[in-house]
């Protein structure tokens, strides 16, 4: 789960680390009173989404007059960002902060996440921050420090200094890095975040270490520890689809192909996937109904998958060990009736009363393709695609 970046620095304040004052607003008139609020003399007003690369999308803007906060807030809410994280389609803004400006003398990076190659919470920084650090990491990788952190000792000062002092910093600048770092670091493992992101992480010309905008993401599976980060959702930035999903326990990630998949277990829905491509399709998406699955559940994922107008044939492949092959039939049979069924249907089950289930597809008058196996499966789902386009 992601949040917004004023919602990320409500947090990160909470545990010291250094933000400038802000608020947030859904209209320019309540952009205006937070202006009003702040004082001023200079604003910084940042589209909120969950996205980077706003600033070069157009929607971070350094304004110097109230007449300036309300003509740019009103430009940038209700516009549609395009930015490299969103892709084409871009997202809408629905809000905007409002926050302090400040003089920047230098602009840093620095990021928390999980390396799971090593098994432990890296940090990953650099001296070269702001809107060109993608530009950085691919062309001059030197001027990124890493340092990994051992779970069972945690985080020492050795640390924050060696990634301040790796960063060129000394000094007063070096020591309020090395603050941060700890705040940051405390923030992460409490709160099981996934993936904590300051670009930029800046200091002032007074040499002040400030956190300029922060990126958040949290385990999913560790959010019923923490309710107040699940208060922080913001249904609008996730896909209704998966949103829709998620309300019947389906583990559902849209993709950007047109064969859509239903599969029980993840491991099986991967292999289906990499099938899909290796014969030459692309998948809609990843679905996996799990090993409990009920009728009711096996419809829904059905309609949602049927919900994607990018999808122009479906392959249902299942493994029946806990899973039923005949409570997958009878949930795809209902789902395709009640949809009527306009694509290619190929269905490949083994298992669990594999023969009953074939049964009750073979008697439901609908022209479903069986499959001998997941082969044979993903080459017909990809003819029959080929041949209805």
């Amino acid at each position: 789960m992601n949040i917004h970046e004023y919602q990320a620095k409500q947090l990160l304040s909470q545990y010291g680390a250094p933000v400038l004052a802000g608020g947030i607003a859904y209209t320019a008139d309540e952009a205006v009173k937070v202006a009003e609020e702040l004082g001023g003399p200079v604003w910084v007003v940042k589209a909120q989404i969950h996205a980077g690369g706003r600033g070069k999308g157009g929607g971070v803007k350094v304004v110097k007059s109230l007449d300036e906060v309300r003509e740019v807030a009103g430009n940038i809410i209700g516009m549609n960002l395009v930015t490299h994280q969103t892709g084409p389609a871009g997202k809408q803004v629905n809000q905007v902060y409002i926050e302090d400006g400040c003089a920047i003398a230098n602009e840093l990076y620095v990021s928390l996440l999980v390396d799971r190659e090593t098994s432990r919470i890296a940090i990953i920084a650099s001296s070269e921050g702001g809107m060109d650090i993608e530009e950085v990491a691919a062309e001059t990788p030197e001027k990124i420090v890493t340092v990994t952190i051992d779970p069972a000792s945690g985080l020492s000062g050795y640390h924050c200094r060696k990634v301040a002092f790796g960063m060129g910093l000394s000094g007063k600048a070096a020591s309020g890095v090395a603050k941060v770092i700890a705040s940051l670091y405390k923030t992460f493992t409490e709160k099981d975040a996934s993936l904590l992101e300051i670009n930029p992480l800046v200091v002032t010309e007074d040499d002040e270490v400030v956190v300029l905008d922060a990126k958040m993401g949290f385990d999913g599976n560790s959010l019923f520890r923490h309710k107040d980060v699940q208060e922080l959702r913001d249904p609008t930035e996730e896909d209704p689809m998966e949103l829709e999903a998620a309300k019947h326990e389906l583990s559902y990630i849209k993709l950007d192909g047109s064969i859509g998949c239903m599969v029980n277990g993840a491991g099986l829905a991967m292999a289906t996937m990499d099938i899909i491509k290796l014969k030459g399709g692309n998948p809609a998406n990843f679905l996996d109904v799990g090993g409990g699955a009920t009728r009711e559940r096996v419809t829904e994922a059905f309609k949602i998958i049927l919900s994607d107008p990018a999808v122009e044939g479906i392959l249902v492949n299942i493994f029946g060990g806990i899973m039923r092959c005949d409570v997958i039939a009878e949930g795809v049979v209902a789902a395709a009736k009640e949809l009527s069924l306009d694509v290619p249907l190929v269905v490949r089950l083994e298992g669990t009363n594999v023969e009953k289930g074939k049964e009750i597809m073979d008697n439901s008058g609908l022209n479903i393709i069986s499959a001998s196996d997941l082969g044979d499966a993903a080459v017909k789902i990809v003819k029959a695609v080929g041949e209805a386009s």
